[in-house]
């Protein structure tokens, strides 16, 4: 890699970690000429599929619209940025397995009010009013009521998957309590 202080061509790699949970990788570097010291991220350059709106139209996948539907869900809802990293995440990761060229608009809406759904009821509520177009107060209470019929994120977790190659992470065990000291025996 060209060094950006010198230009010089050649560098040497003096260390390398993973990084954003194993999806990137931190290099620092030194430069042989001059042996000033940067630091560059190494990230895998896949391709996402084309998004076919509901109009037929043809677009590039846009993971800032995505960021912000989902940030406009969550407003003023206490859900860290690294969750909403994690669920951006999960849908990429979702667009990928596919490995469709082209993916409806719909799909991806349903897989944003299942990430928003274990995130936080209120937006997930929101996000499902303006994505499936609620014209009243019916349509809302029927959409929570659904919502309260449907496994909470801990007991969908728990559960085993049904999709071949994908598994379903082992159920947390409770922490141990401690022993009550046996001091009097």
């Amino acid at each position: 890699m060209q060094c950006p202080f010198c230009k010089a061509p050649d560098t040497r790699v003096i260390d390398s970690r993973l990084f954003e949970d194993g999806t990137q990788v931190r290099r620092r570097r030194e430069c042989t000429r001059c042996d000033n010291r940067f630091t560059t991220y190494e990230r895998a350059q896949l391709t996402m599929p084309y998004v076919l709106k509901r109009s037929g139209t043809l677009e590039p996948f846009d993971e800032d619209k995505l960021r912000r539907g989902i940030e406009h869900a969550l407003f003023k809802r206490a859900v860290t940025p690294e969750r909403v990293d994690h669920a951006i995440e999960n849908v990429k990761r979702q667009l990928r397995a596919t490995g469709e060229r082209e993916v409806e608009s719909r799909r991806i809406g349903e897989w944003v009010m299942d990430e928003l759904r274990d995130l936080d009821h209120v937006a997930y509520v929101r996000f499902a009013s303006i994505y499936r177009s609620f014209e009243d107060v019916n349509a809302f209470r029927e959409e929570i009521a659904r919502l309260e019929q449907l496994p909470t994120a801990e007991a969908r977790r728990s559960q085993l998957s049904l999709i071949v190659g994908e598994t379903a992470p082992a159920p947390t065990k409770p922490p141990r309590k401690p022993r009550p000291d046996r001091q009097g025996s």
